[in-house]
Parts: C-alpha cells; structure tokens; sequence
C-alpha cells in the first residue's frame, strides 16, 4: 500500500535538523565494496529505499552485510537515524544483479567496473531509476572498454568479461550533458586494481566522487586528482576492507535550507557541509536568505521578501539539478520573474505542472522555466513524480494556505531519511497516512 503526505500549511519552521548520511555518496561507495577484502563499516549509510535494493542486491553478490542499531545520542525530538553497516565480501560465484532490483535503482549500474575488476565478469540489467529523462549508460561501458573489457548485450542486460587483468590507460570521460558521476567512479573502481595507471580526463568533480576515492585509499588504492577534471589511479593488487563515514547529504541539507526560507522560518542544520553548496549559497544569498555557519552547523533564516534570480543547473560546483525543483517552489513566492535553466537534465520539469495546481505561475519554454511570483500558494491534491520534484511539492505544502495531500511519497522515500519526522519535530503540521 502506498503511502501519502498530509501537510498543513502556514506553520513557520524552527530548531534543529539532522542531516543524512549522503544517499548519491552512499550507492556508489556500497558497490565499491565488493573490490574489498575484509570487512569495510560504513558511518552515516541513511536507511532508505534505494540502500534497501542496493543492500539486497550485494546479499545476492554474495557480501554478508549486517546494519547495527542507531545509538547516538539525539537533539531534541529529532528521530534517530542510521546505523553502522559491516560489509564483508564472504563469496564471489555470483556476478550478475537482476532486473528486478537494478529496474528500481540506477545506481546499480556501480557494480559493473568493481565486478569486472575484482571476478573478471558482470552480468548488470540496463537499469531503471528516476523519470527524468534518457540518462545512458554508454560512458561507463566506454571507459571501462578503454581498460580492456569486452561487452555484449544479452537479453537486456550489460554482460562485461575481462581477460586477465584490466590495464590502465589515459581517457576521455565527458559526454554530451557534461562530465558523469556515475561513470566517473565505476571506472575509478575498476581502475583501482588494473594494471599500470590510469588518468581520467574530464572526470566528474562532485563531492560524491571525492568521498568514494576516500574509502578506495584507505582500502588500499593510490588515487590523486580526486575533485578536479583529472584523476591519476595507479593500480594495485589487492584492496583491503576499512572504516568510512559518508559525507552528509548536500541535497537533503540544501532542501531543509529551503524549507526554512519558503516558511520564514528558522534552521539550525546540524552535520553539513558548506563547501559542497557553494554555488546553493550563492543563489540563496541572492534571494534574501540569511546563511551563517559555525563548524558543522549552519543557521538558515529568511527576510520576508524574496527576490527573484536566474539560476542554470551545472555541474559542481554550479548548481546541482539535484535541488533545481525545491529552487523553483521557493521562487513560485518570490517578489518578481525568476528564470530557471536546466542544462543536467532538460526535462526535468515534471513538477511545474503540480506547483501550478497549487497557484503557482510557472511557464515553460524549452530548457527554461519562468516563474512568476505570487502572494500565496493554495493547497491542493498532487502527486509526487520523482525524488526531487517531490520535495519541492512537500516544500509548496508547508508554506502553502490550507491543506496539501501529496499522493506516491515512495519517490520521497528513496531519498530522504524520515522526512516528515524531521519536519514534524521542527513545527511542520505533516502527517503519514494511507493512500487513498
């Protein structure tokens, strides 16, 4: 049975919020593991949906993975979040993930490079994951040929076989929509045990690729470059299991940082990291909210009038699309005409037609939305269509006038770590309910 959101709006939002472990640094960092011997405990991995699958499907690649308690002591009302997660690689005959957990989740494209690095053969379903938009595959496949596998598709399926042992080489690892995080660390982790080095140009420079190669170095890999356009990985012959604490999620920590402004709230955002949103901060500044930060901790509040920008999605640093939805339902309340260009993914719209369900005046044209400011948001009946489009209707609701019900939250659910109890415990009137 799925599940729907009831929010009330008007309540203005204020205390403490704990930020997730990163979900986008988490997947990855999870398929890293099969290159490991040993056990590898992984801090801050947040209990969600997509780690469920991802979990499930190193359980059939035969890893034994065990999730202790939360135990950390809490602020407040807050709920507890994750626990430690052992991961121990206790077999290696299996080497194929199956449609029905790859179809919910792309991120287990990620298996492939450590697959084919680590047990000479992957069999991967083509995978399935969020509707925004064709994002292929091809690059992976591209690079980790340029290590030496061979490729065929059978059936639906990527099915990679190396003979020997991959060997390093330079490349090219940019496409058409830019540089790819994804690709970026699968064949980072297969270039950890190839042979000779391997520099890869045009790499992807999100903070998700800088804390994968974290965990492969103290594993044992030789990785520099990491968070620049180019990567040198000299390969060795084995990786050995460590102990990492993920990043906290930039996404979920940017989201909340909303929150507090489209409620003229208050904020204080507790393990986050400022740098990772820097060009968030740029654009957020611009409207009119206040940001300060002290240590880990930043305190997020707004002026009662915001101003409309311009803003483009980019790669990092620039604006990640990531929180390009939860951008737009700010400035559905803006005092003016934003514009907002998408260059990640051009179609990643699917919320401008529910914000304007709820009186937004929201136009698209292209790669571009206009918005058009208005006094109020209006709560209405809408529906959640991806991970983040759904945030931004959450977003809509809570500062919107009357009641909100947001139907198919299991898209939320992939990605944000008990939302509505971390709302809830900083004033939000939202409720879980069945779905009708």
């Amino acid at each position: 049975m799925a599940d729907s959101f009831l929010i009330r709006g008007g309540a203005r939002l204020t205390g403490k919020v704990e930020i997730s472990g990163s979900k986008n640094s988490a997947l990855p960092i999870l398929a890293a593991c099969l290159l490991a011997e040993g056990k590898t405990t992984l801090k801050s991995v947040p209990r969600l949906s997509d780690i469920d699958s991802m979990v499930k499907l190193l359980g059939e690649m035969g890893c034994h993975v065990f999730r202790h308690e939360p135990t950390e002591a809490r602020v407040g009302a807050l709920p507890p979040l994750n626990g430690n997660l052992d991961i121990e690689v206790t077999d290696e005959r299996v080497s194929e993930a199956r449609y029905d957990i790859v179809k919910t989740m792309r991120a287990s494209i990620c298996v492939l490079g450590p697959l084919l690095a680590k047990r000479k053969r992957a069999v991967v379903s083509i995978p399935g994951g969020c509707a925004i938009g064709d994002r292929p595959v091809d690059l992976h496949v591209r690079g980790l040929q340029k290590l030496g596998a061979e490729f065929t598709t059978e059936g639906g399926n990527i099915v990679g076989t190396v003979r020997g042992r991959l060997k390093g080489c330079r490349m090219y690892l940019g496409g058409a929509m830019g540089p790819t995080v994804l690709g970026t660390i699968n064949v980072m982790c297969a270039a950890a045990l190839a042979e000779g080095e391997t520099v890869l140009v045009g790499a992807a420079c999100e903070p998700e690729v800088t804390d994968c190669a974290n965990l492969l170095n103290k594993m044992g890999a030789k990785i520099t470059g990491h968070g620049t356009p180019e990567i040198r990985i000299e390969g060795v012959d084995k990786l050995v299991g460590a102990e990492h604490r993920i990043i906290p999620d930039r996404i979920e920590c940017g989201t909340f940082m909303m929150a507090a402004a489209i409620t003229n709230g208050e904020l204080e955002l507790k393990h986050c990291n400022l740098d990772h949103l820097i060009a968030v901060q740029d654009r957020l500044d611009e409207v009119g909210v206040k940001i300060r930060r002290e240590n880990g901790t930043i305190f997020v509040s707004s002026s009662r009038r915001l101003n409309p920008i311009e803003m483009t999605t980019q790669p990092f640093p620039g604006f990640p699309t990531d929180l390009q939805a939860q951008l737009m339902a700010l400035l559905c309340l803006a005092d003016g005409m934003s514009v907002i260009t998408e260059r990640i993914f051009p179609d990643r719209f699917l919320h401008v037609g529910e914000l304007n369900r709820m009186g937004a005046k929201i136009r698209k044209e292209g790669p571009t939305a206009i918005v058009h400011g208005v006094k109020e948001l209006q709560g209405a009946a809408v529906m959640c269509s991806d991970l983040r489009a759904s945030a931004a209707l959450v977003l809509a609701g809570l500062a919107a006038k009357g009641q909100t019900r947001l139907d198919r939250v299991y898209h939320i659910d992939r990605g944000y770590e008990k939302i509505e109890q971390k709302l809830m415990a900083v004033g939000a009137d939202i409720e879980r309910v069945a779905e009708r």
